[in-house]
């Protein structure tokens, strides 16, 4: 067993003991950075094994990946290891996916996106070849926004207003007060190669007519370092991180819910569990979803900038349907990842994020990780994943009553287009709707990744990795900065690193 299920953290005098809430990606690479900076620390998780969106699910031999299904900084995961005095190669198998995926229109048409810049640029001939010096100067534009985004800003602390008005310059330069779909429009005039190139914000939960231009920086960051599949899935990844921990001295320990984080003049000194035990620390960090953190965890503690008011009235992103199955039939031409697009596009968006109203059409993300690695089902048999981003639970949609409707509808579309035969091929099936974002994952509205990712909920206008409602208490994930996805959430555990003290400090 890679972690320990009672609520007992493992005592060890003359180290400062950390606390990380929640055994997201973000929690668990916060872990890893304190333990190799002299902390003994502890991961609590509420539900019965880490990962958080994570989370594996295995049926009569099919393994399936919750959430997350690509890595595209792999940079980030190798520092990991090497922290832990371990090489990353050794312990992952990770496996380049070329091309990145396949957008499915819905007349049928087909843009594949390969990482090799000619075949890119191949691919944008023969659908627009009027927008190839377009597309280049868009490719120019991306790279410059990377430089900057994710290579400066993405693991720089953003809790001071200094800290702000120093990256205010560059925000500015870039045309961040731009939309996604705006700075793509403005070199790309062919309206699929447009959806093309600005979905990527709904990879975070961002709206492409809403989300700063900024985000444009994951079409250079896919380029950079490729899009990548664990070997085992993604749930491998996160073992290999709880077995980083555990050979650092720590413990991740499941089954083991905080209902309060515990205040003292004005600073952190430990958490309570829902058991009732309390146990101190000198550093907390939490994983939690930011508004549960402040709303639920310090329900007791005087809060000036994040009330529950606040809480209550941000912008939260969408929120997903997924639906997890497995077929006895083999689909060997369906590609590894696939978007399948609806008749609309900026409507549906529309519907989504604004109107929050479950609309009759939809677009998908199916993944079929058994493309890459065959072990994920039993011989002769798939996994597949789909996911449709819906409405939030500010919505009125009833989804313990549309559930089932949804799904069947989702099943028909696919059988329709990419997995003929598909409804008597299901053999284990399961879903996953915003009310079990809610409930399982306490995200609060149900949203799948936090806070929207807007222009004025970024970077200082985001929630702070250092918390300014009281001292020691650290925060780490998708709501923060700099936001959501795996390298978001692992960058902002790297920006701990500038505003944690070492652990020598405590001694």
């Amino acid at each position: 067993m890679l972690e320990r299920t009672d609520d007992t953290p493992a005592q060890q005098p003359g180290r400062p003991h950390a606390i990380v809430i929640g055994a997201g990606f973000g929690g668990l690479a916060a872990a890893v950075r304190l333990g190799a900076r002299g902390y003994r620390v502890t991961v609590l998780e509420k539900l019965d094994a880490p990962g958080g969106r994570a989370y594996v699910f295995k049926d009569s031999g099919y393994v399936f990946d919750a959430g997350p299904t690509i890595i595209t900084a792999p940079f980030l995961l190798e520092e990991l290891w090497r922290l832990a005095g371990r090489t990353f190669e050794d312990e992952i198998d990770l496996r380049e996916i070329d091309p990145f995926y396949a957008i499915r229109f819905d007349d049928g048409s087909v843009i594949h996106c390969p990482r090799d810049a000619d075949a890119m640029r191949a691919e944008v001939m023969r659908v627009a070849p009027d927008d190839l010096e377009g597309y280049e100067r868009f490719l120019r534009k991306s790279k410059d926004i990377f430089e900057v985004g994710f290579k400066e800003l993405a693991h720089a602390p953003f809790h001071t207003l200094s800290s702000m008005a120093r990256a205010t310059p560059d925000l500015i330069r870039l045309s961040s007060y731009r939309t996604v779909h705006q700075l793509v429009s403005k070199y790309i005039k062919n309206p699929q190669l447009q959806v093309a190139l600005s979905f990527h914000p709904l990879l975070v939960g961002g709206n492409p007519f809403a989300a700063s231009s900024f985000y444009c920086l994951i079409s250079h960051l896919e380029r950079q370092w490729g899009v990548h599949f664990v070997m085992g899935g993604t749930g491998r990844l996160v073992e290999g991180v709880v077995d980083l921990i555990r050979g650092q001295g720590g413990e991740v320990l499941c089954n083991s819910e905080v209902r309060q984080i515990t205040v003292e003049n004005g600073r952190a000194t430990g958490v309570e569990l829902a058991g009732g035990r309390h146990i101190p620390a000198q550093v907390i960090v939490s994983n939690a979803e930011v508004g549960h953190t402040y709303k639920h965890l310090m329900s007791g503690v005087r809060r000036k900038r994040w009330t529950d008011r606040k809480v209550d009235t941000a912008r939260y992103s969408m929120s997903l349907f997924l639906w997890y199955f497995g077929t006895r039939k083999l689909y060997p031409d369906v590609d590894h990842h696939t978007i399948l697009l609806g008749p609309r596009y900026r409507g549906l968006l529309s519907d989504i994020f604004e109107k929050k109203r479950l609309a009759e059409d939809f677009s998908l993300y199916l993944h079929r990780p058994t493309a890459t690695d065959p072990s994920m089902a039993p011989p002769g048999c798939e996994a597949f994943y789909v996911l449709s981003p819906v409405p939030n639970l500010t919505g009125d949609t009833d989804w313990a009553k549309m559930a089932e409707p949804y799904r069947q509808a989702v099943e028909q579309r696919l059988e329709e287009t990419l997995l003929p035969g598909l409804k008597d091929s299901v053999e284990v099936s399961r879903v996953m709707t915003p009310l079990d974002f809610r409930d399982r994952l306490n995200s609060v509205h149900g949203a799948a990744f936090g806070l929207e990712p807007l222009l004025t909920q970024s970077a200082w206008f985001r929630a702070h990795n250092k918390s300014e409602e009281v001292e020691g208490l650290y925060l780490v994930g998708a709501g923060t900065h700099p936001g959501a996805g795996v390298p978001g959430v692992l960058s902002s555990a790297r920006v701990l690193d500038a505003i944690v003290p070492d652990a020598a400090a405590y001694g």
